[in-house]
C-alpha cells in the first residue's frame, strides 16, 4: 500500500511537468522556424485520398486527369503546401493514398484540394482530418530531392 501511494504521487508530480527533463540537442533557431511547440511538434492537416465515384473508363481522359493530380502533388510540394504524398497499397477500403499539408485549416485544406483534377472530378475523394506530427517533418523533402534517382 505504502509502494502504492508512492507511485501515485510520484505520477501526479510528473503530470505536473516538474519531471520533463530538457533536451540538449533543442536548436531555439530552428524550432521556431519550423513552429515547433515545446514538443517539436505542429499541427497539419492529414488527407487520405481514397476512390470516387466517378468511374471514368477513356483512359486517355483518366491518363490526362491523373497527369495533372501529379503535376499538381509537385505544384503544392514546391510551395511548401504539401510535404507528404504517397499511394496505399491495395485495400479494403478504396484508400489509395495520403498527403500531409502543411496547413492550419480543413478549410485551407479543401481549398487546395480543389486544385487536384482526380478530386475535382470525383475520381478520387478525399477525408480531411487534423493531425499533430513533427515540426521537422518538412524538412524531409530537400533530402528526397537528393535520392530519387528519378523524378516524376
Amino acid at each position: 500500500m505504502k509502494y502504492l501511494l508512492l507511485l501515485l504521487l510520484t505520477i501526479a508530480y510528473c503530470g505536473t511537468g516538474f519531471c520533463q527533463s530538457s533536451n540538449p540537442n533543442y536548436d531555439k533557431v530552428l524550432a521556431d522556424s519550423l513552429g515547433g511547440d515545446d514538443y517539436g511538434m505542429k499541427s497539419y492537416i492529414l488527407v487520405i485520398l481514397k476512390t470516387g465515384p466517378n468511374k471514368i473508363e477513356d483512359k486517355k481522359i483518366l491518363d490526362s486527369l491523373f497527369k495533372g493530380h501529379m503535376e499538381n502533388i509537385v505544384r503544392l510540394a514546391a510551395s511548401g503546401k504539401l510535404i507528404v504524398a504517397g499511394p496505399l497499397g491495395k485495400n479494403d477500403k478504396t484508400y489509395r493514398g495520403i498527403f500531409i499539408l502543411n496547413l492550419k485549416t480543413i478549410d485551407e485544406a479543401k481549398a487546395i484540394l480543389d486544385t487536384d483534377p482526380t478530386i475535382k472530378e470525383k475520381v478520387l475523394e478525399a477525408e480531411i482530418y487534423n493531425w499533430y506530427g513533427s515540426a521537422a517533418l518538412p524538412t524531409y523533402l530537400p533530402n528526397h530531392n537528393k535520392i530519387e534517382k528519378k523524378q516524376m
